[in-house]
């Protein structure tokens, strides 16, 4: 390669960050520091190691160039003035071209860009609507570092696939937890589960203790006892449906504070709808309307504060880094069902 005069390196370790061959000798006015590596952003499926021109080269003088060196990628060539991006040439284009033609005049003067630190699926992106099959990566000064090319654009649209897939099943943002959690072997399943519904068998043995706090009432009205399993069932249905709801949103990106205080809402207007249809009805049916109120009652307050608790929990165990689809369903029924047997005891208490 050193008896090639158009072949030279601009690459130096200690000033520059670009690993470009150049058809020309080509010094940056500054050096260009190292590109700053981010996991999932452009910097880390750059190739540095790409063909290189000038504007004012013909398209058989760098067609020369390029003979017998090894890229790591050589689909598309950066066209620089001065170590600065002033167009992009396909390879298709320059071997199309006629040997005296200028790069300057084939290239694309104005191609899709990106800097080093984008996100890499809106990188991928961008490529696509702009129709290209390999995206430049320049930095602020816009100075060419490299290309993301076809093979790593394909790789990171299949991978924000597989991610977004496993977002929408209800898993965390990191498709990796999302593969593993779905073939893990029985005995991590086992080891995922059971500490969340042993919480679950604890939160039993005090709501039987709550309850039998409540044994001189259960005992004067015997009839009290037998909407408690009706009242914790709503309560739960309620929370599921908003578990369910945050779960998905926190598993695509959606703050919580999108949704709090619609579901706050959404809740207590539930919460509301049961209780007017459950009044007559329990009114006709028994025959005692303080029953039917204090049951009322109970269903919207335990609604209310279903859709609270079902709103906190998820975003609490994400906020510590376990996945919400283990233990916010156990640890919320737990606690919707000793709040909603509270309330109704307390709200039996006061109305009767």
């Amino acid at each position: 390669m050193d008896g090639n005069p158009l072949l030279k390196y601009s690459y130096d370790p200690s000033r520059f960050g670009s690993y470009q061959i150049c058809g020309v000798v080509m010094t940056p006015v500054e050096p260009i520091p190292p590109t700053e590596f981010i996991s999932e952003t452009a910097s880390e499926h750059v190739c540095r190691l790409v063909p290189v021109a000038t504007p004012q080269m013909t398209a058989q003088s760098v067609r020369q160039s390029l003979e017998g060196v090894h890229f790591e990628s050589a689909t598309h060539i950066g066209v620089c003035d001065e170590g600065k991006l002033v167009g992009v040439l396909r390879v298709e284009e320059l071997f199309g071209a006629l040997p005296n033609t200028n790069i300057g005049d084939i290239m694309d003067r104005d191609p899709p860009v990106v800097a080093p630190g984008v996100d890499q699926e809106q990188a991928a992106w961008k490529a696509v609507q702009h129709g290209e099959s390999a995206l430049a990566v320049i930095d602020e000064q816009g100075r060419f570092i490299g290309f993301l090319p076809p093979d790593r654009l394909l790789a990171i649209l299949l991978h924000e696939h597989d991610e977004d897939l496993a977002r929408l099943g209800g898993f965390l943002r990191d498709s990796s937890m999302a593969r593993s959690a779905s073939e893990e072997p029985v005995l991590k399943r086992f080891w995922h589960r059971v500490p969340w519904l042993l919480v679950g068998l604890f939160g039993a043995a005090v709501a039987a203790d709550i309850v039998g706090a409540f044994e001189q009432q259960l005992q004067a009205n015997v009839m009290l006892a037998f909407f408690i399993p009706g009242i914790v069932y709503l309560a739960d249905a309620v929370g599921t449906q908003t578990e369910a709801l945050v779960i998905r949103g926190l598993s695509v990106g959606v703050p919580i504070g999108r949704v709090v205080r619609r579901e706050i809402v959404t809740g207590s207007i539930v919460g509301i709808a049961l209780a007017a249809a459950f009044f007559p009805l329990g009114w006709w049916r028994w025959g005692d309307a303080d029953l039917a109120t204090a049951v009322a009652l109970s269903i919207l307050a335990a609604s209310a504060t279903a859709s609270a608790v079902a709103l906190s929990l998820p975003w609490l165990l994400d906020r510590f880094g376990i996945d919400p689809a283990y233990g916010s369903g156990p640890l919320a029924t737990v606690i919707q069902d000793l709040l909603s047997v509270i309330i109704y005891l307390l709200i039996a208490s006061a109305v009767l």
